[in-house]
């Protein structure tokens, strides 16, 4: 007998309706989960600037929590530590951070946080660093320790925003962490104006709360159980239509050609 008899039809487009349903709606639920975890990331980018101090030391390590988050710095501008860090993408074209460390405090030679001013094609397209007191707010961002080795320490260029790199740029210490300027920010507005650079994209953002949209990936994982065994039932069902019936086995007790009574 075969599974593919026309009245069998009906059948298996019932069951590949029920697990392309299933599947369609667990990637919906998945996507919304997706969305929410999105969204709760991009909040803390727009929540209301802090400053720094409120949110780490010098001497403290990276906060895991307050990555994105807006922070406000105040010092003095160190134009010699200015550095481009190359591989730094910005729609669609390849380029470079323009950053330069700003001491924080008031004291020219305390730790200072690297601070990503923006963004350029070239470094020859970038204008003067900043000098003397400044201020700026920026999204926080973890230092990055990707692996690639600067190979070549006697340019201004670096691989990548690592303390161990930019250290060698610098006469003071460094923040284990740096900032990215916020354009759109007015208390930016004097030194993005005088800066005329691009706009830096965020290389981190903020990691949203594991419960965040935990329900819509619960629904999600129920309907892939669901497709699963809609499809195990067909495929049994498909089986068993294939299968030809066993034939009985003659039992041991009665003998297959049994002698026929003749009549007296």
């Amino acid at each position: 007998m075969t599974a593919l008899a026309p009245r069998y039809w009906g059948a298996h487009l019932l069951a590949l309706v029920l697990v392309a349903a299933a599947a369609g709606l667990g990637w919906w639920q998945y996507a919304a989960y997706q969305a929410q975890q999105e969204a709760e990331a991009r909040d803390l980018t727009r929540a209301e600037p802090v400053a720094l101090g409120d949110v780490m030391g010098p001497d403290d390590p990276f906060p895991a929590p307050s990555v994105g988050q807006p922070v406000t710095v105040e010092g003095t501008w160190v134009p010699g530590g200015t550095v481009y860090v190359e591989g730094r993408e910005h729609d669609g074209t390849d380029g470079y951070w323009v950053l330069t460390p700003l001491a924080v405090g008031d004291d020219a030679d305390a730790p200072a946080l690297p601070v990503v001013r923006g963004w350029v094609a070239s470094p020859d397209d970038a204008t003067a660093p900043p000098e003397g007191a400044g201020s700026v707010q920026g999204w926080l961002q973890p230092a990055e320790g990707t692996g690639a080795a600067d190979v070549d320490r006697s340019d201004d260029v670096v691989p990548q925003v690592r303390t161990a790199d930019l250290i060698q740029h610098v006469e003071q210490d460094l923040y284990g962490a740096y900032a990215v300027v916020d354009h759109d920010a007015e208390a930016n507005a004097a030194l993005v104006g005088a800066d005329a650079l691009e706009p830096a994209d965020l290389a981190a953002l903020p990691r949203a709360a594991g419960s965040t949209g935990l329900r819509n990936l619960l629904y999600a994982l129920e309907w892939v159980l669901f497709g699963g065994f809609a499809g195990f039932v067909w495929w049994r069902y498909v089986r068993d239509l294939t299968t030809a019936p066993a034939e009985p086995a003659p039992s041991a007790d009665e003998p297959e050609d049994r002698p026929v009574a003749s009549s007296p």
